[in-house]
Formats: C-alpha cells, sequence, structure tokens
C-alpha cells in the first residue's frame, strides 16, 4: 500500500508491479511489445507552494482541447509530448513545439516568468522568431545506447555505454568530478568560496 500523490505513488508501485512480475515468472523475454505514450501532462503542481513546473520543458506546445476546456486550469493541461517504449522501457521521446507567440508568452508567465521585459530578455529571440511566423515543428529523439542495451540484453545501461557513471554521478574511467581551473572561473563569472569541512560553497 502506498498513500501518496500519483506522482509519488505510481511510480512506486510500478517498481512492486514489476518485482511481483519477475518474481512469478510473469514476464515473457522473448516478447517485443511497443507502445506510445501520450497525454503527458504539461505541468506538475508543487504541492506546497501551488507552483507550475514544466514536466516536459517550457517550449512543449499544450494541448488545444484543454486549453479550450480549462482555460483557467493550467494543471488539468496536456502537453503534445510522445514517448516510444518497448517492453517497458523507453526508446526515445519528444514534443511538437509551440508556435505561437501568444501562447509561449503565457507558457512562460505560468511558469513564473510573467514579466514581459524579463521574458524578452531571456527569450526574446525565441519569442522574435515565433512572431516572424515559425512554422510548427516537433521532434524525438532516440536513445542509441537503450537501444543497444536490449538488443544485448544487458541488464544495465551501464554495462553498454563508454564512461558510465555512478550512482553518485562520478564517472571512474574520467576521475570526474575534478578541481575546475581558476581561469576556467573567471570566464564563467563564477566565485568559489571555501565552505566548511566536506566542500565548498
Amino acid at each position: 500500500f502506498v498513500a501518496a500523490p500519483d506522482r509519488i505513488s505510481s511510480p512506486a508501485l510500478d517498481r512492486v508491479r514489476q518485482e511481483c512480475a519477475r518474481r512469478l515468472d510473469l514476464v515473457d523475454d522473448q516478447a517485443r511489445r511497443f507502445l506510445w505514450v501520450l497525454d503527458f501532462p504539461m505541468f506538475e503542481q508543487d504541492p506546497e507552494t501551488g507552483a507550475l513546473a514544466a514536466v516536459h520543458h517550457p517550449f512543449t506546445a499544450p494541448n488545444p482541447e484543454d486549453m479550450a476546456a480549462y482555460p483557467d486550469e493550467p494543471a488539468r493541461w496536456r502537453a503534445l509530448a510522445y514517448d516510444a517504449v518497448l517492453n517497458g522501457t523507453e526508446l526515445g521521446g519528444g514534443s511538437i513545439r509551440t508556435s505561437d507567440p501568444a501562447i509561449q508568452s503565457r507558457m512562460f508567465a505560468l511558469l513564473g516568468i510573467g514579466d514581459a521585459e524579463e521574458q524578452e530578455r531571456r527569450f526574446g529571440f525565441l519569442l522574435e522568431g515565433l512572431r516572424a511566423g515559425a512554422p510548427p515543428h516537433g521532434g524525438i529523439a532516440f536513445g542509441f545506447d537503450r537501444i543497444a542495451m536490449l538488443l544485448s540484453g544487458a541488464p544495465s545501461l551501464r554495462d553498454v555505454i563508454a564512461f558510465p557513471k555512478t550512482t553518485a554521478a562520478r564517472s571512474l574511467f574520467e576521475g570526474a568530478p575534478v578541481a575546475v581551473p581558476a581561469d576556467d572561473l573567471a570566464e564563467l563569472h563564477i566565485a568559489v568560496a571555501a565552505g566548511r569541512r566536506g566542500g565548498t560553497s
């Protein structure tokens, strides 16, 4: 039993479902079952503040049907996004991008970038391109490492990628992360101050 919002309970119960299926020998290793995942939510809502965050990215187009049906309830909107899945493993994903500058501006406002001046300062190049008539467009990106993992029967993605990282985001082959030269930090206008024992801040 899991008592939590869907964004927590669904992934947790999915792991239980998969483990039960494995233990009960219900998984056909020879099967190849493809599917498209559609109707992703456009936003996720912070349970404490109510603030919205883009599930995919802020340039994904919202479903126009949902915008018309729930104009004042953006948390109910679906995104024009999609994933290709094989046997429960995502092979690739993508979306249709927003091509209407007014809708893109509204997306920014819903995500807390509501000031027109700030939108122009941060994303003026995009809004100008949309105002000039950029056509509707979209795409999909496939993860060849995931495809290689499935084709080879490897149990983990780390078995097929050239420079795998640990769960602590360390790359053992490269010895990363490493200290960054002061010149590089200065070029990026990053100041690093000595922190307490255990790291910098």
